[in-house]
């Protein structure tokens, strides 16, 4: 299990194993404390986790935007276990 997490210093969005602690961003260098970073997500494999991220930044970006509200993540929480129920 991955969850998708944003650097708290430059706001890019990265992923993490659920057990790991600590995490570099690679953008900025900062040492991200996993369980204190915003967790926006779960997901079952790093594939998916890449290509959420990727989605996340440009969908941020189209809509000129510095975070998802919190309807966005329950939006986005909803579409993927819809995504998993259908792929099951």
């Amino acid at each position: 299990m991955y969850l998708i997490i944003r650097c708290p210093g430059c706001r890019t969005f990265g992923y993490v194993d659920r057990f790991q602690q600590w995490k570099l961003c690679p953008v900025c260098g900062e040492a991200i404390e996993v369980r204190e970073a915003p967790a926006y997500m779960e997901v079952d494999e790093y594939k998916v986790a890449e290509r959420i991220v990727l989605q996340l930044e440009e969908y941020l970006h189209v809509h000129r935007k510095n975070d998802l509200n919190a309807d966005e993540i329950r939006a986005l929480r909803e579409q993927y276990a819809q995504w998993i129920r259908t792929k099951a």
